[in-house]
């Protein structure tokens, strides 16, 4: 099958299929099972989302367009006709986000907890504003006067603004019209006003500006002022050079800065806004014709619903479960020595990330310990991970860190941490050309008896210990000869990019991973064709990449049964008699954020299980040195196979993925599934038993 065939209707075009899994985030803020303050979150995750899209995606549609792409190839349509598409599915989703915050508010009112803007203010929360505005606010505000400069001001990427509007209805040519940048960066977004009676009341910073235009504009004569919200969004796809006088390092710096003046791509504003006030400033910015003009709400950015201030009773959050401990880790005792015992998975946050950091710190202080080599592609804002590796510099261990500067949205960060460990002593290789490091690896060398002794951690996830308290993630830590002297071939190919290594035990791309698990696909459909047990049952974020695909739709059609669990973009169409019938996808949104990826094969009944980094999307498999890992134990095995059937039995916060991508919850069975309680339970059950 050619992806530039009639057949592309094979394929859901990857913007779209993106914008329903956004829709099932929309979904759990819908859903009023879910604590309220949990809702609100919701929407904020769904915007955050959003903008991101529209920064990465949409900016390269827009760019595709811009140079006169009509292939097909790359969008399964034409760029223009999918950037209508998202178009109308963005405005139909804003609407939704509208009404459901709506619904949250009421809500939240009925527990006398309300959202309050500057007309709705008795005389001690107005007494509060003004002495908060005058001492927090108004010294962070510069206010620009739009018709005494030539040119509108250049707006930054994913910031709200506040157009002003100084009427004069007497004199209407002596209007003003003003552009405040509300200084949500410096500021909360959202501040708690003084109670009135049993009443908590949150106003939002753009509502406190609001209510000083009074006096920031008190010198101009008016009838009245109106502030109506703007944002931009920009491409931020970053541009790398090919000067060859400059570092990498310094590349990626300078297209950091590039960003921030990106293409804008989506333009928001309050729908309540005069047509005269937006038709001033679309015409300002050089847009009247832009694409992506956003008619919204007042209010922007809800991504900041993220932070919200906790008010309410406990019964607005999730139950907060702590991390479980790990049977095969006991306090006091070395991690190391537990290693060497047997392989040891964790599985994040259902159990602690913390034994990952307690084991670099055991390795920083361990004289027998001698060099730590470790991948980082994002880490934590206060990061106990570079903590650690610092530590074992000061305690003469050899640390290399492979450190991506592309990791997006987080290179200024790596930057900041790269200049910190170059600052200590640590090796630094920042990445690989031409690819992006995503595997996540760490290898630790130690000495026993004289000879080397090796352990390493292989996982699917960011050695984040934020990131771990809320992503859904495996790593499995090992002594295997066979895995960790391919471990450090992986280390010695970023130390010698022409070092090609043939691996036999792991998978690695882009060297060999999209080949072998190929392979492992036309093994199933051999041994169906033979009429032996044959199925595939895989996790992972996104499945896009065409070939792979294809050949799952062989697959199916040879009577391999399918089961896959796809938290984000799916381009494969499930379902379709005689085409895709084998093939079930299941998609889970809920408290925490699936971000792992498993694969299992059955192999004639001799399963084959993997734990992965990569996703099959073709910059995983082509562009980027990604690691999948064999699981040996049966022990092990089996954890990942009970991990896995407890999500397929999900029928609470399972969503079918289908050609419709209408995102029905799954119903049905005997009983009510939840996968991530439910495996928080196998895992608890598994450690009593243990006990017992």
């Amino acid at each position: 099958m050619s992806f530039m065939s009639d057949e592309v209707k094979d394929y859901i075009n990857r913007e779209i299929s993106w914008l329903s899994f956004n829709e099932r985030v929309l979904q759990e803020a819908k859903d009023p099972e879910v604590p309220l303050l949990e809702r609100l979150k919701f929407l904020g995750i769904f915007s955050s989302n959003l903008d991101e899209f529209f920064s990465v995606r949409v900016g390269t549609l827009q760019r595709m367009i811009d140079a006169g792409f009509k292939s097909r190839f790359m969008v399964s349509d034409s760029p223009k006709k999918v950037m209508k598409q998202v178009h109308n599915k963005v405005l139909e989703l804003r609407d939704d986000f509208d009404k459901v915050f709506v619904e949250i508010t009421k809500e939240l009112e009925t527990h006398d907890i309300f959202i309050v803007d500057e007309t709705h203010l008795d005389e001690a929360q107005k007494g509060f504003l003004k002495t908060y505005f005058q001492e927090k606010v108004r010294p962070r505000l510069i206010p620009v006067m739009l018709k005494d400069i030539p040119d509108f001001p250049y707006l930054k990427n994913q910031v709200i603004y506040l157009l002003i509007d100084v009427k004069r209805k007497w004199d209407p040519k002596g209007s003003k019209y003003a552009l405040i940048e509300v200084p949500a960066d410096v500021l909360p977004r959202f501040i708690m006003l003084p109670h009135c009676d049993e009443k908590k009341c949150v106003i939002m910073l753009d509502d406190v500006i609001r209510f000083g235009l009074d006096d920031i504009f008190s010198t101009f004569e008016y009838d009245s002022i109106g502030a109506y919200t703007i944002k931009l969004t920009r491409d931020a796809e970053l541009d790398i050079d090919d000067d060859v006088t400059k570092s990498f390092f310094e590349k990626v710096s300078e297209s950091l800065e590039e960003r921030k003046k990106g293409q804008p791509v989506r333009f928001v504003y309050d729908r309540d806004m005069p047509y005269y006030l937006l038709d001033f400033t679309l015409k300002r910015l050089k847009i009247q014709k832009f694409e992506n003009l956003v008619p919204g709400g007042k209010y922007h950015n809800a991504k900041d619903f993220m932070n919200f201030p906790p008010v309410g009773p406990d019964s607005f959050f999730y139950e907060k479960k702590h991390p479980l401990p790990h049977k095969d880790l006991l306090r006091h005792k070395s991690i190391f020595a537990a290693i060497r015992e047997k392989d040891i998975l964790l599985h994040y946050p259902y159990q602690s990330f913390d034994y990952f950091i307690d084991l670099l710190r055991e390795a920083a202080i361990d004289p027998n310990v001698s060099s730590i080599k470790i991948t980082l592609y994002r880490v934590a804002r206060n990061s106990n991970v570079i903590n650690a590796l610092i530590n074992a510099i000061k305690n003469g261990k050899s640390v290399t860190v492979v450190i991506e500067l592309q990791a997006r949205f987080d290179e200024e960060s790596n930057i900041y941490w790269t200049q910190k460990l170059e600052d200590a002593g640590a090796k630094i290789i920042d990445g690989v050309p031409g690819l992006k490091v995503h595997s996540k690896l760490c290898h630790i060398t130690r000495n026993e008896d004289n000879v080397p002794a090796h352990y390493s951690c292989i996982g699917t996830g960011n050695f984040n210990e934020s990131t771990a308290k809320l992503y859904c993630d495996h790593i499995i830590m090992t002594s295997n000869r066979d895995l960790t002297f391919e471990v450090e071939k992986v280390f010695d190919f970023f130390t010698h990019n022409y070092k090609i290594y043939d691996y036999k035990y792991l998978i690695v791309a882009p060297l060999q991973m999209r080949n072998t698990f190929t392979k492992y696909i036309k093994n199933e459909i051999k041994n169906a064709e033979a009429g032996k047990p044959a199925y595939i049952h895989a996790k992972m974020n996104s499945l896009v990449d065409s070939e792979m695909i294809n050949e799952l739709y062989d697959a199916s059609k040879a009577g391999v049964r399918i089961k896959l669990i796809i938290r984000g973009i799916c381009s494969l169409v499930p379902g379709v008699e005689g085409f895709s019938e084998n093939i079930e996808v299941i998609s889970i949104v809920d408290k925490y954020l699936e971000h792992s990826r498993i694969f299992i094969f059955c192999n004639n009944e001799d399963e084959r299980y993997f734990i992965s980094s990569a996703d099959w999307m073709v910059r995983n498999l082509d562009r980027r040195v990604e690691v999948a890992t064999p699981i040996y134990a049966p022990s092990l095995q089996n954890e990942l196979r009970e991990y896995m059937n407890l999500q397929f039995l999900d029928n609470i916060k399972a969503r079918i993925i289908n050609e419709q991508q209408d995102n029905k919850y799954r119903i049905g069975g005997d009983r009510s599934y939840r996968a991530q309680d439910d495996i928080y339970d196998f895992l608890e059950d598994q450690l009593n038993n243990e006990g017992v």
